[in-house]
C-alpha cells in the first residue's frame, strides 16, 4: 500500500497533548505529540459499508442530519494565527447535490457530510464535475455521483489561507487524476482538496517535521464560554483528529472530553494530597448545561 500503513490511534483524550486550560502555554521544553498513522479514512469507511451490503445487512437507522446537532464547532491555530474555523449559523448550512450544482464555481471546495461518516471533500472543476481522492485514487466524477446521496456545502471559507486562482486550483486537481496507492501524497479527501486550493505542503503526507513543541492547536467549542484545546505537531495529524470528531459526532466528543477532564482533575487532587496531606480543601463542583464538570470559583 506504499504510504498507507497499519492503523494506529489513541484510545481516549487522555493520550492527546492538551494545552493549559488557563490559556497560558508553559514552556517545559520539547514535547512529543501524538502522530496519527492512518490508512485512508474515506476508503476505509466505504469498504466497511460495502461489506455490510455484501452480507445482506442494512445500515442502522440514523436521525435526520442536523449540522447544529451533530457537527463539532472548532478553530485551528498555528501558533497564534487562526487558520481554520467552523462555527454555527449559516456556515453549517447544507444543500442537496442538485442545489449545489447551481452554487458551485470552478475552483470551489465542496464538503459532503452525513451522520456517522467522515466528511468527503471534492474540488469542483466545472461542467458538473469534481476531482477527489476516492478509495486510494484521485478520480474525476460527476458531483452528484461523488456525493453518494449526502448533502454538502461550499467549504471555501473554512480554511483561512490565501487561495490560489480558480484556474490554478482546477489545474492542480486535474493533474493528479489517476494518481493512486504509493504515489499518493495525501491521507484523505480533505487534505487533497485543501492542497489543490491552497498549494501548501502542510497538507501532504510528511509535509512537516514532527520535532519539538506542538505548534498547532485544535480548540473544540463545547458551549457558551467553554472550550478544550488539543495540541499537535503537524497540520496533517490535527486534520485526522478533527475528522475523527466529525465522524463520531458532537455528543460523543463531549462525552469523551467530559471523562478526560474529570479524570485529569481527580489525578491533580491526588497529587495535591501527596504533596500537602491534609492541607487542601476540596473545591465545590458543578456541571454545566452539557454535563461537563467545572470548578465553582471560590
Amino acid at each position: 500500500m506504499g504510504n498507507q500503513v497499519e492503523k494506529l490511534t489513541h484510545l481516549n483524550y487522555k493520550e492527546v497533548p492538551t494545552a493549559d486550560p488557563t490559556g497560558m502555554d508553559r514552556d517545559e521544553g520539547p514535547r512529543i505529540g501524538v502522530s496519527y498513522i492512518f490508512s485512508n479514512d474515506d476508503d476505509e469507511l466505504e469498504q466497511q459499508q460495502d461489506s455490510v451490503h455484501d452480507l445482506g445487512g442494512e445500515h442502522p437507522a440514523l436521525q435526520p442530519y442536523d449540522p447544529q446537532l451533530h457537527e463539532v464547532e472548532c478553530s485551528v491555530y498555528y501558533r497564534d494565527e487562526c487558520i481554520y474555523q467552523k462555527s454555527g449559523g449559516g456556515h453549517l448550512s447544507t444543500y442537496t447535490p442538485e442545489n449545489l450544482l447551481n452554487r458551485c464555481k470552478p475552483g470551489d471546495l465542496v464538503e459532503f457530510v452525513c451522520q456517522a461518516q467522515y466528511p468527503h471533500w471534492v474540488v469542483y472543476v466545472g461542467d458538473f464535475q469534481v476531482v477527489h481522492l476516492h478509495r486510494l485514487e484521485v478520480v474525476n466524477s460527476f458531483l452528484t455521483d461523488a456525493s453518494q446521496g449526502r448533502r454538502g456545502r461550499i467549504a471555501n471559507q473554512l480554511y483561512r489561507y490565501k487561495p490560489l486562482s480558480p484556474a490554478v486550483v482546477v489545474r492542480n486537481a486535474l493533474e493528479q487524476v489517476g494518481c493512486k496507492d504509493r504515489d499518493l501524497s495525501w491521507r484523505n479527501s480533505e487534505c487533497f482538496a485543501a492542497w489543490c486550493r491552497y498549494g501548501k505542503r502542510e497538507f501532504k503526507i510528511g509535509g512537516e517535521l514532527r520535532i519539538g513543541k506542538q505548534p498547532y492547536r485544535l480548540q473544540i467549542r463545547l458551549g457558551d464560554k467553554r472550550s478544550h484545546t488539543l495540541e499537535f505537531q503537524s497540520l496533517e495529524d490535527l486534520i485526522m483528529e478533527k475528522r475523527r470528531n466529525d465522524q463520531i459526532g458532537r455528543a460523543a466528543v463531549i462525552q469523551e472530553l467530559s471523562s478526560h477532564l474529570q479524570a485529569a482533575e481527580e489525578e491533580e487532587e491526588e497529587e495535591d494530597d501527596h504533596r500537602h496531606p491534609g492541607a487542601r480543601t476540596a473545591k465545590p463542583t458543578s456541571f454545566n448545561e452539557m454535563g461537563l464538570m467545572c470548578l465553582v470559583p471560590s
